[in-house]
């Protein structure tokens, strides 16, 4: 008898979640549900009337009552934002037992201040159209954000949404651990941000610190602290977009004796497929990077990128999948 409390009890802590998931994260959201069988896929009709605007249907929403419920997100354009929070501001309405939106990347997050009077921070305005999510049965909707730019942020968001914050560096301690240890590995930082982000978190590896100096009229990228030489450097940043300061920081720590030099960035924006200035060329002359990780939280870029060395995708499924039974 003991033995059956016990183990329901145990069934009880676990949720049976409902996934649903736009069109561009199906890959992902199929990823996630195999990593737990605590998770069924949920399907919406992804539709358009003839003047464009969206024509959206939930599938076997009546079955939704009392269930927990999620949304994988991807807001990798404008375009796009619209027919997702017309499906995200739905599914909590349909009495549901909680509601959790995963939305990996929140795009807007380098927009987070105002550097001079008529700066718009996007980024507080689109905390504030998530803050309006309906209050489902179970209370304010759990918001899952990964690596977000900046942790302040979370009091832009209103009392209707919880957000958790997921940070994607477990997952690159997993694959640094794979190499061998002969492998010497240093963490390097592009900024006095990155290392304020991240520091605590890899703190058991060797770190060298970048900042950009102002020489005349261009920012140069100089080492602040820390020494690269005869190791394997491994830059660490939230998100890339065109790359730059990325491959200045290569330069630096190459010229300073680095053995080689890879990336780690959670988001890959790469805009404007800027993530071809980093693809090996045939020749191997300019291969300045060993290896470039990303997650899959940018499902555009993790395809435009597949199977180019040197980069790497570490999926983020098994993260949210744990995320989800919080």
């Amino acid at each position: 008898m003991e033995v059956d409390r016990v183990e329901t009890q145990n069934e009880q802590k676990h949720k049976q979640v409902h996934l649903f998931y736009c069109v561009e994260s199906e890959e992902l959201a199929r990823k996630v549900a195999a990593n737990s069988n605590l998770i069924t896929l949920q399907s919406i009709n992804w539709r358009n009337f003839d003047d464009g605007f969206p024509n959206l249907f939930i599938n076997n929403a009546e079955a939704l009552r009392g269930q927990h419920v999620a949304f994988l997100a991807s807001f990798s354009s404008p375009g796009v934002i619209f027919e997702q929070l017309s499906v995200i501001y739905a599914l909590p309405r349909l009495f549901v037992a909680s509601f959790t939106l995963v939305l990996p990347f929140f795009p807007t997050g380098s927009f987070e201040r105002m550097e001079e009077e008529g700066d718009v921070a996007t980024a507080f305005t689109m905390a504030r159209i998530l803050s309006n999510i309906p209050i489902s049965r179970g209370g304010p909707t759990s918001l899952v954000i990964y690596d977000i730019h900046a942790l302040q942020e979370r009091f832009y968001f209103g009392d209707h949404v919880l957000p958790l914050f997921v940070t994607g560096i477990p997952l690159l301690m997993q694959r640094l651990h794979q190499f061998p240890k002969p492998d010497k590995i240093v963490v390097a930082f592009p900024d006095d941000g990155a290392w304020k982000r991240f520091h605590k978190l890899l703190d058991h590896f060797p770190m060298v610190v970048c900042a950009k100096v102002r020489e005349g009229d261009k920012r140069i990228v100089r080492i602040k602290e820390g020494n690269p030489a005869g190791c394997h450097v491994v830059i660490v940043d939230d998100l890339v977009q065109s790359g730059g300061t990325l491959i200045e920081c290569q330069k630096v720590l190459a010229a300073h004796g680095a053995a080689k030099v890879s990336a780690y960035v959670t988001h890959g924006v790469f805009p404007k497929r800027s993530w071809e200035r980093f693809t090996h060329k045939n020749n191997g002359t300019e291969n300045a990077f060993a290896y470039f990780w990303i997650t899959d939280s940018c499902p555009h870029t993790v395809k435009a990128i597949a199977n180019k060395p040197p980069f790497e995708v570490l999926s983020l499924a098994g993260s949210i999948a744990d995320a989800l039974q919080i």
